[in-house]
């Protein structure tokens, strides 16, 4: 069977991969262990090795055994609890995220949720290594974690079918479509409709699909990175604060100092003066 081993289709995508380690442990759950409809902003990564549980992820629901790997990919609403009667789950697991770009690259590529190992030992060689990597401290301790990680991500994919990838490729594109626009036009006004129309979806249920992929609402979004373009003309620049707010898409200097203010908590007069890098 084809596998995503084959990177062609990855390699821009994959340029400006990122990876964050959140925390990894090995664990007996106990009877209690479960939770409703919680949505976190990274993706939970398990590798199961005995005992009996349940998880709901959107709206299809798995029932992992010893030797499977289970993901919840970022921003997504899931569930997960014991099996009455039965021996909670013992477990090792991760929260991470892995970035390519703006994107969750499991946003992006939308992966099988819960599959075999291809090797129980290695897979839980693997993970053991990450846990204590994570629990070791240290510099060294801390690059090689993430080098763990990634090779735990690489394996995850390295089961996944081609096919898989390929059907994403057009979604893909599009969500790159989106990312221009945004970065094309922070200097003018930018509306849902517009957004929408760059890559042909009706508005809402568009709002909907860029929840779903960026993590976040679209004008959100457009502010973020409004705020990061602002705070880069700030702090490496000598563009007059009126210039920066004309390049970030506000006519009023008072509206953007107001903006900047609520979404970093410094006006950007204070901000340069605290972050801009000395002549």
């Amino acid at each position: 069977m084809a596998t995503i081993h084959d990177k062609s289709a990855f390699s821009e995508l994959l340029q400006s991969l990122q990876i964050l380690l959140h925390e990894a442990h090995v664990t007996q759950v106990t009877a209690h262990w479960g939770e409703t409809d919680s949505v976190q902003p990274y993706n939970k990564l398990y590798f199961i090795t005995g005992g009996d549980g349940w998880l709901k992820i959107g709206s299809d629901t798995f029932y992992p055994k010893a030797g499977q790997l289970v993901l919840v990919p970022a921003h997504t609403q899931h569930s997960f609890s014991t099996v009455a009667g039965q021996q909670p789950y013992r477990k090792y697991y991760c929260h991470f995220n892995v970035m390519a770009g703006p994107f969750d690259l499991f946003q992006w590529i939308g992966v099988p949720l819960c599959i075999d190992a291809a090797d129980y030992e290695r897979t839980e060689r693997q993970f053991a290594d990450m846990v204590a990597y994570y629990h070791g401290g240290g510099i060294v301790g801390k690059i090689r974690e993430k080098q763990t990680l990634l090779d735990i991500v690489a394996t995850f994919l390295e089961l996944v079918p081609l096919r898989v990838l390929q059907h994403r490729t057009e979604e893909m594109n599009r969500l790159g479509i989106i990312q221009q626009f945004v970065e094309s036009r922070l200097g003018s006004g930018i509306s849902i409709e517009q957004m929408a129309e760059a890559v042909h979806l009706h508005p809402n249920y568009f709002i909907t699909y860029f929840k779903k992929h960026f993590g976040m609402p679209p004008l959100k979004y457009v502010n973020r990175k409004r705020t990061e373009h602002a705070k880069l003309l700030l702090t490496t620049t000598p563009l007059s604060i009126k210039e920066i707010a004309d390049q970030t898409g506000f006519k009023e200097t008072n509206h953007f100092t107001k903006f900047f203010r609520k979404e970093t908590s410094y006006t950007p007069t204070d901000y340069r003066s605290a972050f801009a890098a000395a002549p």
